[in-house]
């Protein structure tokens, strides 16, 4: 299935040689202080709750930052905070939100056999198949309200309250405020503000939450961007090769399929039992060789370039990184295998799993910039399909995660 991927707004740099403190308050639009307010740096564990006088403070590496403020019942705030121009105090008046939401998902959500089925569909698109997505639970799933569009073929949610993810692989317990979250046939994309906090627990279980986020940094996107920002990828594990996808023109199109289809529906014949014994003579005959075809791959691929030297992808402009290429970009990260869950057909194992992860990556524009906290800045930039379409938000970490220090 080709997914989009987790998307954050904005990103920030982790690369920084100087603090600063930051302080501000959060009042309502009376100017009424407001307690318990979070107050966070997107997709990171920097983050702090108003005192009782609606005030906050926390201290921060300079760098450009998304920070993000909410309160529940009023709209979420985001702010672009650059250190660099912070001069006083940060005051933010919240606007309650609008009532429509929270009328639709109480007053048309009916918790039955339809909205759990729709349930394990958003849980399996949204924190993924892997074993650490196992290893997941969401705390407050009765906040999300689920719409299916039979033209489309499309699966939305809303919740009327940020959803509460406790990552027992990880060691982590996440805010997830969903701005965005659609489900087609093919594609999966949701976007929101994430809040990461380190769960407590015994020695043994931080040793095997480190393991285990370690374990999910390397090979991971995070690590790609940033080993491609520092020029070695190869030191790393990557072997990076460009490719071009052309339709399989053993396979028939869509518009052939759709006709084959429509044809034999008409025909009220049982496809199971259908055979003729050598050439086609009839339509249906031809129809039943179209549905024949329907299983080969839409499109084949050639690689016409193996070890991408990194100038040929990435470049500098000015105080930025720029990601810019052809066609696809083949990533096989070689230090670790694929996860047993990933060749996991409908009806059982398909495969033994590859001692390497293969991911492909094809742009949207022309060219996207990369933040050195290991992210493209616009995600909406790129498009993944393989192993890092597989991995998804169960296994993403904070922004400012740094493998351990040996």
């Amino acid at each position: 299935m080709r997914k989009a991927l987790f998307i954050s707004l904005f990103f920030i740099s982790i690369i920084s040689y100087a603090q600063t403190r930051i302080s501000g308050k959060i009042v309502d639009k009376e100017n009424t202080p407001l307690e318990g307010a979070s107050v966070y740096l997107n997709n990171t564990t920097v983050g702090v709750s108003t005192n009782t006088e609606g005030e906050f403070y926390f201290t921060v590496d300079d760098g450009s930052y998304d920070l993000i403020v909410s309160y529940l019942g009023f709209k979420t705030i985001q702010y672009s905070l650059v250190t660099s121009s912070y001069k006083e105090t940060l005051l933010f008046k919240l606007e309650e939100s609008d009532n429509v939401l929270n009328e639709v998902v109480i007053t048309k959500t009916k918790y039955d056999d339809t909205w759990r089925f729709n349930l394990n569909q958003f849980t399996e698109n949204f924190l993924g198949r892997t074993l650490i997505a196992a290893d997941c639970e969401l705390m407050n799933p009765k906040t999300l309200h689920f719409e299916f569009d039979q033209k489309t073929n499309t699966l939305t949610a809303v919740a009327r309250e940020p959803l509460k993810i406790k990552n027992k692989g990880l060691g982590y317990l996440i805010t997830f405020d969903l701005v965005h979250f659609s489900l087609g046939l093919h594609t999966v994309n949701y976007y929101g503000y994430t809040k990461y906090e380190n769960l407590k627990g015994s020695k043994r279980k931080q040793r095997k939450w480190d393991e285990n986020r370690k374990k999910a940094y390397l090979g991971s996107k995070m690590h790609f961007v940033r080993s491609l920002i520092a020029g070695n990828t190869k030191e790393e594990g990557y072997n990076i090769n460009q490719f071009r996808r052309e339709l399989n023109p053993e396979r028939p199109t869509d518009q052939e399929i759709a006709k084959a289809r429509e044809l034999i529906k008409l025909s009220n014949i049982n496809t199971f039992d259908y055979r003729f014994k050598t050439e086609p003579e009839t339509m249906i005959d031809s129809a039943m060789v179209v549905l024949q075809k329907v299983s080969l791959p839409k499109h084949k691929n050639y690689l016409y370039k193996q070890g991408v030297p990194l100038n040929d992808i990435r470049q500098k402009e000015g105080n930025n990184m720029i990601l810019s290429f052809d066609n696809y970009l083949s990533i096989i990260y070689t230090k670790e295998a694929e996860e047993k869950n990933y060749i996991m057909g409908l009806f059982g194992k398909k495969r033994e799993p590859l001692n390497v992860q293969t991911s492909e990556m094809t742009m949207l524009v022309k060219k996207a910039i990369l933040d050195p906290s290991g992210e493209i800045i616009n995600p909406l930039d790129v498009f993944y399909e393989g192993y890092w379409a597989f991995e998804q938000f169960a296994d993403a970490l904070p922004l400012n995660y740094t493998l351990p220090i040996k």
